[in-house]
């Protein structure tokens, strides 16, 4: 399996998109593989890559979830055009076939090799763009042929909206151990339940609920949401694994109107910035070399050093004690409170 010697050294690899087809009018799959190598390559379903493209000569990183399963010679991402967004929209509107993109090493805890399921029984929930892992989590356990009862209840707006809409159908009509619940929003389409997902919605649609292990990607609210009506049934959140894969705005401690400054002695800039700036921000707008990937404080890549108690985190999720000991910090989850220096080492 494919251990790319970049991916090895925390580094990001070119890979060239091979295919790309659409998916609903505001999202499409791409197909990506290695320049350098085209064995199998290895990561564990529900985890996610984060993507690096060239945009007015400005090399740019998001996180997307990886839709296909491992062991395969090719990765394939499912990326939905976000309002506003410059690179999801340039993915779904101006990448072709034969283009290169970065990617850095799949990553996320949110996945059902370091989280298995506990009685044979999961119950997949979903809504929108957030299919994506948990689909690459059935299609992993039917592909390998593996004992596992899968519910699979997901949240969208009609048919023509459902990503992977004829794919799941056909994945219900093929597997005996495979339950598509679909509920729709809209009420024009009687063949699927129509409706919120709630309380009553879940213990409906989900068979023998307590015996399941439960994986959950979405909106944040619809998270929150879901993860509020389990409690209210006394589940036993302990087979409760959702993704955390939601970008964080980390609060400022308290309402001050003052400026700090920002030391970088290895590129000589000292910044003049405000107090409650995110540092991934700041450093971004210098055009510094740093990748701001998740913008969740899940992957690590924007891992730096800073003074101690210069800057407020909500997130240290990759870092080890020693790391946070020694004063690294995710700058995407970090707010700047006083004067600072960072480095990257």
């Amino acid at each position: 399996m494919i251990m790319l010697e970049k991916w090895h050294n925390h580094q990001p690899e070119t890979f060239v998109c091979i295919n790309k087809w659409q998916q609903t009018p505001d999202t499409v799959t791409i197909e990506l593989q290695s320049q350098v190598n085209t064995e199998s390559i290895d990561f564990k379903p529900g985890q996610f890559v984060s993507l690096g493209i060239r945009i007015d000569n400005k090399l740019l990183f998001r996180a997307y979830s990886i839709s296909s399963i491992p062991h395969r010679s090719t990765l394939q991402l499912t990326i939905k055009r976000v309002d506003g967004g410059k690179v999801s929209t340039y993915l779904v509107n101006t990448l072709t076939i034969g283009d290169n993109v970065q990617l850095l090493k799949p990553t996320g805890e949110f996945n059902c090799i370091d989280h298995p399921p506990k009685n044979q029984s999961v119950l997949l929930i979903s809504a929108g763009c957030g299919i994506t892992p948990v689909y690459s989590m059935a299609k992993y356990w039917l592909e390998h042929n593996a004992n596992i009862d899968i519910c699979f209840i997901h949240v969208a707006k009609s048919p023509s909206q459902t990503l992977f809409f004829e794919q799941l159908v056909q994945l219900n009509s093929e597997h005996s151990n495979f339950n598509l619940q679909l509920l729709l929003k809209d009420k024009a389409d009687t063949e699927f339940h129509q409706g919120r997902l709630n309380q009553q919605w879940l213990e409906q649609l989900t068979p023998n609920l307590h015996q399941r292990t439960v994986y959950l990607c979405g909106p944040e609210g619809f998270m929150e949401d879901v993860s509020h009506y389990l409690q209210q049934l006394n589940f036993n959140m302990a087979q409760f694994f959702q993704e955390s894969f939601t970008p964080t705005i980390a609060p400022v401690a308290e309402e001050v109107t003052k400026t700090v400054n920002v030391d970088i002695p290895a590129f000589s800039q000292t910044l003049t910035v405000n107090h409650g700036d995110n540092l991934a921000t700041t450093l971004e707008n210098t055009n510094l070399p740093i990748l701001v990937a998740c913008r969740s404080g899940v992957c690590g890549s924007c891992r730096c050093k800073v003074t101690p108690n210069s800057v407020s985190s909500t997130s240290n999720m990759t870092l080890t004690a020693e790391d946070i000991e020694q004063g690294y910090v995710l700058a995407c989850s970090s707010t700047i409170i006083d004067n600072t220096e960072v480095s990257f080492q």
